[in-house]
């Protein structure tokens, strides 16, 4: 892989549909962009074109890190008139994605993202065929299985076949969704079987919580997505954590500055008023998640119908009262929910 550290694990941001946007990859750059990035998934069927906006992450994002464009569908030909127009553009990708974890219903329903794990006769057609057209690195981000884990090691046997350079495994079903614990053993499993490196994927919510998951697992490294969005700092704290430097711990003042600067990042010229407040909720569900044992700032948060209302908000709940100065949590609050969950970010990746 290129661009890869060898003396540490590895770090990468997963791929959330209408999440990591352009802002949201510039936003981790100022907080502490991870050594991976993954764009949203460009669509690839019979009248698909490249996306202005997935191409504008490619091209923007100024982290100086590298980005891997990833690709959704089960078109043959379609995918390689994909990887082809990628090439033509002179976008430049460090290699090129599959998709074939999305747990969204009108994803899989489609045979594609998670749906293609039902049928392993399919899968091998496409690794085959991307394997043939994508002359760099050529990556895959999978779950463990549709409804089970029948497949598993038949799709493992595919990634092998087909010189796969990386594997992202997020350690749950299609239908678990984000709903479930995440089976780590199947990491571990892929880990010993496969010869290219495995990034661990599913509910890494902490530096702890990240090397217990790689000490579990023996993976490369970690692929963070939900807990990144409640957390802007933690690739961050992991590369601190690895060099063995002290692990820079936010304030709830640093939250209060973050909130802003996802205001900003999430601004835009169709997004207005109340419209641009309940697009920010769905990143304030998941910071909300360490703010206050009772959950208080998410029930008040989701109830704002103004850039003022949800200020008076931000300020009783993160800095009034000597908050501003208190830690802000390091794991999520047991018993809140950020919801709507796996609807948050259109379902997928997280």
């Amino acid at each position: 892989m290129c661009h890869v550290p060898c003396d540490r694990p590895v770090t990468a941001l997963a791929p959330m549909q209408d999440v990591t946007t352009l802002p949201f990859m510039r936003l981790l750059g100022k907080y502490g962009a991870p050594d991976l990035l993954f764009t949203e998934y460009f669509r690839v069927h019979g009248h698909s074109r490249l996306e202005q906006h997935i191409m504008d992450s490619i091209l923007h994002h100024g982290t100086g890190r590298p980005v891997f464009a990833q690709l959704i569908g089960e078109s043959l030909p379609d995918l390689e008139r994909t990887v082809e127009a990628i090439k033509t553009a002179g976008l430049p990708v460090a290699g090129i994605d599959l998709n074939m974890g999305c747990p969204a219903p009108k994803v899989y329903k489609k045979n594609v993202g998670g749906g293609l794990l039902r049928d392993p006769a399919k899968v091998d057609e496409i690794l085959g065929c991307l394997r043939a057209a994508v002359q760099g690195n050529f990556t895959v981000k999978m779950r463990i299985g549709f409804e089970d884990d029948r497949n598993f090691d038949a799709i493992l046997e595919l990634i092998e076949k087909h010189d796969v350079d990386l594997l992202s495994l997020h350690a749950r079903t299609v239908k678990e969704a984000y709903r479930s614990e995440v089976h780590y053993e199947y990491i571990k499993r892929a880990a010993e079987r496969v010869p290219c490196p495995v990034l661990a994927n599913g509910n890494i919510t902490s530096v702890a919580k990240g090397q217990r998951v790689l000490d579990e697992t023996g993976s490369a490294g970690l692929m963070i997505g939900r807990h990144c969005i409640r957390n802007p700092w933690i690739f961050r704290q992991l590369r601190e954590h690895f060099a063995g430097e002290p692990i820079f711990e936010p304030t709830m003042s640093d939250v209060r500055q973050y909130v802003e600067d996802l205001f900003q990042a999430t601004s835009h010229p169709d997004r207005q008023g109340r419209f641009h407040i309940n697009h920010l909720k769905k990143f304030l569900n998941f910071v909300g998640l360490s703010v206050d044992t009772d959950g208080q700032f998410l029930h008040d948060m989701r109830r704002a119908k103004s850039k003022e209302g949800l200020d008076e908000i931000c300020d009783r709940h993160l800095i009034d009262g000597g908050r501003a100065t208190e830690l802000f949590p390091a794991e999520p609050i047991k018993g809140l929910v950020a919801r709507p969950n796996c609807e948050t970010a259109r379902g997928c990746s997280l």
